[in-house]
Formats: C-alpha cells, structure tokens, sequence
C-alpha cells in the first residue's frame, strides 16, 4: 500500500503543475520532495507518472512551475555532488533526479523559446547552486547540472568502491578520479571489483549526459552546423573529470566481453548490467568524439573555435602499443561477437550495438586526417593482419543489410570505412591473407583470399541489393580500384564476379541511361589494367575469364555512338521493363537490384539526410579520368538525355590498350594449345597461363592511382545524423525522445 500511495503522491504532484492557479515557490521543499523522495521509484515509473502531453502542458501553461522543477532537481544534483550520496536515502534522490531530468530536457530541447533556458540563471541560483556567489557570477544551470554529474559519476559508495579504510564522510570534491578509472585498460592498471549496483547508478547518470547532449536531434540541418554548448561545455577544462571519464568510458568499451566464461545459455539466466553501461558509455563516447563543425567552404577539424576538447586531445595521445591492442582487439571482439558460431542454437550472448562500434572506429580512423598524432591508430591497425579481424565483420555486416531498407545507414557506414582503409597500401597488402573463417553468409562457397570475400559481397550488394544503394556503386568499386595494385592471386569466383559486374555495368542501354554510370565502366577496367600490370604472374584465373569474356571488351571498343543506336538501346530497355516514356528511376537501376525488403512491423526508422556519393569525398592529386570527370551522384538527371557528342567524349578515353594487347597475344595461343592438344579441361589452360608472361609486350605500365579519403562537411555531417538516429534507435526502454520534435532527421514507423 505504501508503494501504491507514494505513487499516487507523485501522480497529483505533476498534476498540480498544471492545475494551481498560482505557481509554486521554490521554497516548498515539502510539495517538490514529492517528486523524488521516494526511493521505490523506477524509470519506468517516472516515465509513465510524467507524460508528454502534461509536459508540454506544463511548459506552455505553467512555464514558471517547469522552471523551477528543473532548477530544484538540479540543485539537489549539485547537493549531492558536494556531500556525497551516504544513504539509501541520499542516493535514492540522485537517481530519481536524474530519472526526472532524462524525461523532460527532450521537451525543453523541441520548444526554441526554451532552449536558451539551461543557459540562464536563476534568480537566487548563485547562492544555492555555488556558495557564496554574487547572482551576477553564477553558473549557468546546463554549467551546474554537467559538473555534477561528472562529480556524481565518482561518488564513492554510489558509482565507485569507496579505498578501503578511508573514512565514511570523504569529501566527493578532494577525491582524485585518476585513482578511480572504472576499468583496466589505457592509464589504469588495475581492475576494480565488479559492482552491478555502482555499473546501474552509471549507467542511468549516463543516460542524462547523453539526453544533455541531444540538444542536436531538435536543430534543424542548418542549425547542426554550429557548436553543441553541452558538447563543448563537457569536454572542456572545466570539467575536471574530463581524463578519468574518457579512460573510464573508452575502457569499460573495450574490456567487455559479452561471452564471459563462455557457458552456455548464461544471458538466459543471469542479466548482464555490464552490457547496458557498456552501450552508454559508447554512445556517450561516439557524441563527445564528435568533430565540431566549421562553415563551408573550410575544411572541417575536430575542434572548431572555443574551449579545447580535451576527450578528443587525450585520444590523440594513445600512444603506448599495449594500449593501440587493447582499443583494437577489444572493438574487434566485439564486431565480431554475432559472428561467433556454438554448436548449441543461440547459446552465446548477441550485442546489438554494432553501429556505435562502427562509429567510433570510424572516428578513431578518420581522426587521422586531422592530426599526425592520430595516425599511430590506423598505422597499429594496418601493419598487420588484425585489420582482417574489423573486415570480416564489416562485410558480414553489409551482406546482411544489404536488402533492408531499414539498416540503409548501417551499409553506408560500412563503405565508407572500407573506402577509408583502402586509401592506404598495407590494406591491398594484408587482404591477401587466405581466408579460412566459415561465417554465416548466402555467398558462393570459395577458396580464396580476403579480398576475394570482399569482391564476392561487393557483388551481392550491386546485384542483389535493394534499388536505393545504387549511389554507393562508385564507391565499392572506388575500393576495388584502390586494392587492386596490390592483389596477387584473385579466386575463379572472385574473378568472374568482375566479369560479370562488367558485363551488367557494360550493357547499352545502362551505360546510356544515366549521365554518370560509364564510370563504373571506367573503373572495372582500371582494376584489370592493376592487376594485369602488376601482379599478372599470380592471376591466371582472372586472365582466362576475360579471355573468356573477351567479346565485351570488343563490344565496348565497337560501341555503337549514332542517335539511333542509343534510341534502340533505350527502347528495348524500356520494353523489357514495361516503362514508357522517359528514363525513370527504376529503368535506371541495376538489372537484379530489387526494392528494399519490408522492414518488421512496428519498426522505427530514422531517415537520414541524403548520403553523399564519392562526389562528396574529395580524391588526391592522383585522380584518375574518371573521378576527374564524375558529375554530383546526387544531381538531377531528369532534364538530361544522352547525345552523341557525349557518348564520343568518353568513349576515346576507355582505358582498353593493355586489355587489348593482352587479348591480341594470348587468345592466339590458347587457341593453338587447345587445338595441338585437344584440350577441353580448362585446368590445363589455367597451368599454360600461370607460366606465360607478358614481358615487353604490354605499355608502359601506368601510375598507381589511389584515391584517398578527405574529410568535407557533407560526410561531417552525414555522419553526426546518422550517429543521432542510431542513439534515437537504440533507447526506446525508456523512449527517452520518443514522439518528441525531432528535426535533425525523420522518424517513421514502417
């Protein structure tokens, strides 16, 4: 019963919010303790005794009362910070706060008369929230709430073991948090005794630093391009917490090991609270690692003007080996969790934050453009074969999205990655590990190497991947092309999955039915001429397909240009797809492709702003013609229509010299050979090309052209939507933005 009355204590008290006619005063501590005294309150209770509708009601009628409910939670926050939290009682009221500023700051963020709020004082805050201070000097609230938070988030006896002996009354400000890093890894040596109460307290004081942070969902577009006050705020010297919390957050990541012991079943019956501060801390991570933005058309840095961040300067100075290999193999254990396979059914625990992994190894990959301290990261990362360890998820992870409409994000994210890596020479290189790891994928079976897994994926997501991917075409074969110097012995599979790609991408009525789709073309035979010209001795099987093939290749040469050839093209297209009149966007999509597969019903989606092709990521000064020339993968083409003029422009330019001089030397010879010796097995004529050469016979080889990666503010910011939608997504219990004003992006239910 005494449950069921404090709950209905709470009930009227937010009732009285909207209902009393006159606001309450600060002063009555004994209406407001209403709202937080009660230490049987869940986080389930304050979300379902708070809801949105008396909220917003409470904000627009009775904006005073709203005020002053926040600046009381805050202000006990700060109390607690200071005193400590050395009762149930004490600690029951931090939690309940905390619960109670996590449900309303999203309906403060969604009002723009609002926002300014947090960033005020309040009259008579001075002297409550920092002693004995003039009103004039007081700290802002968001100031106030973000330290104590971080004071809070190293409470002994509530978030951290209090050191043995140390007296009971220890003051929260003279601890030194250096000595309290929640988990062994970088700058800390030693490993804390497991705590589930202390990793729940964290866990729910993170969900308020990131519910501070999401300021960001209720901006438009136009709006994320300035600094995020809370962000900045946080991440500054002020925040004296700034190191201990970095390690903290960075470790409790990358010591994780969702298996355990590996005993069957044990997630079925014991609750991992581990997990859930696990997921926290990386989402908080992946938002405070986030570049600041700056204005086009300057290049984007991560620290814009205003206070450093430290979180991102103490990233820079990893530096140790030991410590690059426990970032590495702990985000890779974890990328590679759902791939584990056991002999009993769904025996081992499945994370399902993978996108946030996916996130902060992009940040900590792509920081390397920024600082030459960042480079020690993808350096470590590239100079052996651990990269294969982040691929395999990678690709696992893309083949399995690669039909859903509602993980669209998730793939792009995954290229880009991939596009990042191969910008560098030690990928091509360490692709060439033989791959023997049987993960579950619907791929042709093979014997072959990492880069032939990675083309054969590539295949699947271009051939039998939904419609909507087509603008991440250039950028798959972007990545082939940059491995592709590099490749010593490509599989039969992965060979002919080029060809074949060729074949799709080479087709008349493809080529004329969009104004940049002869720059897949482009690229195919820029990767033959790589392979052909570098590593020719140790890809027979890629030789032989396209002698196999080679009727393309003369039909390319011989490609019919007149208007009538291009009209017929087009028309037969047009027929087979039972589309009439002009080109439209499904006639322009890959033959195979297939609409996005219905996502489960209920499903939340977050709809992201347009992703920027390889347009929007800009190449070295080693470009090739055909990302010299490649018009805006985003650009309209409505208006346009192919011409003659235009089909000559870049038919002069096809790179078909080398292909055609090796065609001209060794189709002759296979011919004789097969017809001196009767062969039919293509085994024989496999083992005569493994030992020709063509040596003087070919041009001139050509320069290895790379195309690296640089950052821009379209990917910048690409990136910070969709890095909010996945956050949006994944907390839904309790739905902390749930049916709020989202504007950085689009929620739909599917």
């Amino acid at each position: 019963m005494g449950n069921a009355d404090s709950k209905l204590h709470f009930r009227k008290a937010v009732i009285q919010l909207t209902t009393r006619t006159q606001p309450v005063e600060a002063s009555d501590n004994v209406f407001w303790d209403q709202f937080w005294s009660d230490p049987s309150t869940t986080v389930q209770d304050v979300f379902a005794l708070v809801p949105a509708a008396e909220i917003r009601a409470v904000r627009e009628e009775s904006p005073s009362n709203l005020a002053t409910l926040c600046y009381k939670a805050v202000e006990r926050l700060v109390r607690a910070a200071d005193s400590g939290c050395s009762s149930d009682r004490d600690r029951g009221v931090v939690l309940n706060c905390t619960r109670l500023l996590t449900r309303i700051l999203p309906y403060i963020f969604e009002d723009a008369d609002w926002r300014g709020f947090f960033w005020s004082t309040v009259p008579g805050a001075g002297r409550r929230l920092d002693g004995d201070v003039e009103d004039g000097d007081a700290r802002p609230l968001a100031e106030s709430l973000l330290l104590a938070v971080s004071d809070l988030l190293f409470c002994p006896d509530f978030t951290i073991q209090r050191r043995s002996g140390a007296d009971s009354s220890e003051d929260v400000q003279s601890i030194d948090s250096c000595e309290f890093i929640w988990e062994v890894g970088v700058g800390f040596a030693q490993a804390p005794p497991p705590n589930s109460a202390h990793d729940m307290n964290r866990t729910e004081l993170l969900k308020l630093l990131l519910t501070c942070f999401s300021e960001a969902m209720y901006l438009p577009p136009s709006g994320n391009r300035t600094l995020n006050p809370w962000v900045c705020f946080f991440c500054s010297p002020e925040n004296r917490h700034a190191l201990p919390l970095f390690t903290s957050l960075l470790n409790v990541v990358c010591a994780y090991d969702p298996v355990g012991l590996g005993i069957p079943y044990n997630h079925l019956l014991f609750w991992d609270r581990r997990e859930q501060l696990v997921e926290q801390a990386l989402q908080v991570l992946v938002v405070v690692l986030d570049p600041e933005p700056e204005p086009e058309p300057s290049p984007p840095v991560f620290q814009a003007s205003g206070p450093e961040n430290l979180f991102v300067s103490y990233l820079s100075r990893i530096h140790r080996e030991e410590d690059l290999a426990f970032v590495l193999r702990g985000l890779a254990r974890l990328l590679n969790n759902p791939l584990v396979q056991t002999y009993l059914p769904r025996s081992a625990r499945r994370i399902r934050f993978h996108q946030e992994l996916l996130v902060l190894f992009w940040k900590l990959c792509d920081f390397t453009r920024f600082s030459v301290l960042f480079q020690k990261f993808l350096f470590f990362v590239l100079k052996s074969s651990d990269v294969l360890e982040v691929l395999v998820p990678i690709l696992f992870y893309l083949n399995h999205a690669r039909a859903d409409q509602s993980r669209l994000g998730l793939t792009h994210i995954g290229v880009f990655i991939l596009l990042l890596l191969s910008g560098e020479r030690n990928f091509g290189v360490r692709l060439n590990k033989p791959y023997s790891l049987r993960v579950p994928m619907d791929i042709p079976v093979f014997t072959g190497t990492h880069a032939d897994l990675l083309i054969v994926i590539f295949h699947k997501l271009i051939t039998g991947g939904h419609q909507r991917l087509q603008p991440l075409f250039d950028c798959l074969l972007t990545v082939v092309v940059n491995i592709s110097p590099y490749l010593k012995s490509l599989s039969m599979v992965a060979a002919t999955k080029l060809l074949q790609l060729l074949e799709a991408f080479s087709a008349p009525w493809f080529l004329f039915s969009s104004a940049q789709n002869h720059h897949l073309v482009f690229f195919l035979l820029e990767v033959f001429n790589n392979i052909i010209q570098y590593q020719f001795d140790g890809n027979s099987n890629l030789v032989y397909a396209i002698i196999r093939k080679r009727a393309l290749f003369h039909q390319l040469a011989n490609l019919a240009s007149d208007a009538a050839s291009i009209h017929r093209a087009l028309l037969r297209r047009r027929r087979r797809s039972g589309v009439s009149g002009k080109t439209s966007g499904d006639s322009r999509s890959m033959e195979g492709s297939r609409p996005a597969v219905p996502a489960e019903p209920g499903t939340l989606k977050a709809s992201l702003e347009a992703t920027p092709g390889t347009s929007s990521l800009p190449v070295d000064h080693t470009e090739s013609e055909a990302a010299r020339s490649r018009p805006s993968s985003v650009s309209s083409t409505a208006d346009w229509s192919p011409t003659t003029d235009w089909v000559l422009s870049w038919k002069a330019k096809l790179p078909l010299q080398t292909i055609m001089r090796l065609l001209q030397v060794l189709v002759p010879q296979v011919e004789k050979i097969c017809i001196d010796k009767g062969l039919t097995d293509e085994s024989e004529i496999l083992k005569f090309l493994q030992h020709g050469t063509l040596v003087g016979l070919l041009p001139v080889p050509h320069p290895i052209l790379i195309r690296k990666y640089q950052p821009n503010a379209s990917t910048a910011f690409w990136f910070r939507t969709y890095m909010w939608g996945v956050i949006y997504l994944r907390n839904l219990d309790p739905p902390i933005w749930y049916d709020t004003d989202i504007r950085l992006f689009e929620i739909q239910r599917i």
